[in-house]
């Protein structure tokens, strides 16, 4: 899936000193800073421009629609991203496909939230390719030092949505979701420990092994999961639980590698669900779209 390529490091304490500005502040006042991850390459030249975010806030999530206040261009307005943003640092939340001759062009995320407009600027600059390796360090695979012996030939988890990926219900009726995902066992569980400090200097630290969340990407009103999901984002807080959070440990897998669940919407509108498979360091991901009625 990946081109072998190499990078230099940098990508993953890139908002650091805005994160630590954040914690000293209201925590529900703050926007939310776009991020440029780096991109991949395909088998076939072309290349994913790889985006993700940081809410400066611990406790507010924003929903913002695609338009003029959240737009990627030249996709005009849609390429792929996110309308709802949960707390904290979310990394590598999707990419936009780009021609093997894109060249020195552009993809530029637009987002506006608490009224502070914040751009993410996507190039092909040899310095932000993004191997296995560097997703897995900036997820925290590597552990504080960025690097682990056993995630060498790491392959991508791969997860597929089971049965219909267009869904119809009414506010406060659930649907039934399951995804099935499957990976090669690199890198295998490991918790965090109790006594592990989230964070070093220099890359997150979190929990390894095959787990998965379903959870909400795009959609007016909140989602209620029956069971609730591991989070997606980075909460790092002792008793976070969260996979970065001090004393995590990766649930076992279900039976048949299928992760099940019930969601629950509060408001009328279209959703997009997210499965995301993630085994500590590399990702795969699939969406549901589910029309709510009053």
């Amino acid at each position: 899936m990946l081109a072998r390529v190499g990078l230099v490091g940098g990508l993953a304490f890139a908002l650091a000193f805005p994160a630590m500005a954040a914690a000293q502040g209201n925590p529900r006042d703050q926007n939310v800073a776009l991020a440029y991850e780096g991109f991949t390459t395909n088998a076939d030249g072309s290349h994913q421009i790889w985006f993700g975010y940081f809410n400066r806030n611990w406790e507010r999530e924003f929903d913002v629609p695609l338009g003029p206040h959240n737009n990627v261009q030249p996709s005009d307005p849609d390429g792929g991203q996110p309308t709802h943003f949960f707390p904290r640092r979310n990394q590598f939340v999707f990419s936009v496909q780009v021609p093997a001759d894109f060249a020195d062009r552009e993809v530029v995320w637009t987002l506006t939230t608490n009224g502070v407009t914040e751009q993410a600027f996507g190039t092909l600059r040899p310095l932000y390719a993004v191997d296995e390796v560097v997703m897995s360090a900036n997820f925290g695979a590597g552990g504080q030092t960025g690097f682990n012996p056993a995630l060498v030939g790491n392959q991508w988890p791969v997860v597929r949505v089971e049965g219909q990926t267009t869904l119809r219900t009414r506010v406060g009726q659930p649907v039934a979701l399951v995804a099935l995902a499957t990976d090669d066992g690199k890198p295998g569980p490991r918790g965090m420990s109790a006594r592990l400090v989230g964070t070093s200097h220099f890359v997150p630290n979190s929990a390894t092994g095959l787990r998965l969340s379903w959870y909400h990407y795009r959609g007016p009103g909140s989602v209620t999961f029956d069971p609730p999901q591991t989070k997606v984002w980075e909460d790092r807080r002792d008793g976070g639980e969260s996979p970065w959070s001090a004393g995590w440990t990766t649930p076992p897998i279900p039976p048949e590698n299928r992760w099940a669940t019930r969601a629950t919407f509060s408001a009328p509108g279209t959703y997009v669900l997210r499965a995301l498979a993630h085994d500590g360091g590399l990702i795969d991901y699939e969406d549901v779209t589910v029309v709510v009625d009053p």
